[in-house]
């Protein structure tokens, strides 16, 4: 049974991390994905919008249709999709050597987290990483 990273190795992540693909940004201002990914850039993260529907950039960000798309390292990536859509995610966050997949509060994906697991890297499921972020800045 999957099990989330300690506190402290989850605050080890985003202390280290740099460059967050959010996987299902909106555009929406109103919509969690935004605010949620509007939060962390303030906190000091770069934010890539992943999306197909985007065209225009979101946050300040050029958005990528796909994790591929994507040149620079990736650090974390967010999923703001629906739980049975993560699998395809997770092989695009292992084929770009991300080091964390991170999935929001309410998605879960066991198959995907054996997947990323396996191939080293460090998963979360069904926390929101703004909260964990402001919850665990203590360990910082």
């Amino acid at each position: 049974m999957f099990q989330n990273p300690t506190n402290e190795k989850r605050a080890a992540l985003l202390k280290n991390a740099k460059n967050i693909a959010v996987v299902g940004l909106s555009a929406n201002p109103d919509r969690a994905s935004y605010l949620i990914s509007e939060a962390m850039q303030q906190a000091g993260y770069r934010i890539f919008p992943v999306n197909p529907y985007l065209t225009e950039p979101v946050l300040g960000e050029k958005p990528y249709q796909t994790l591929t798309e994507i040149k620079e390292p990736i650090d974390i990536v967010n999923v703001f999709r629906r739980s049975e859509l993560v699998y395809p995610v997770a092989e695009e966050a292992v084929q770009i050597g991300a080091k964390a997949l991170w999935l929001q509060q309410g998605v879960y994906n066991e198959k995907a987290a054996q997947l990323a697991q396996k191939r080293g890297l460090t998963i979360v499921m069904d926390l929101c990483i703004k909260v964990d972020h402001a919850l665990l800045k203590r360990f910082f």
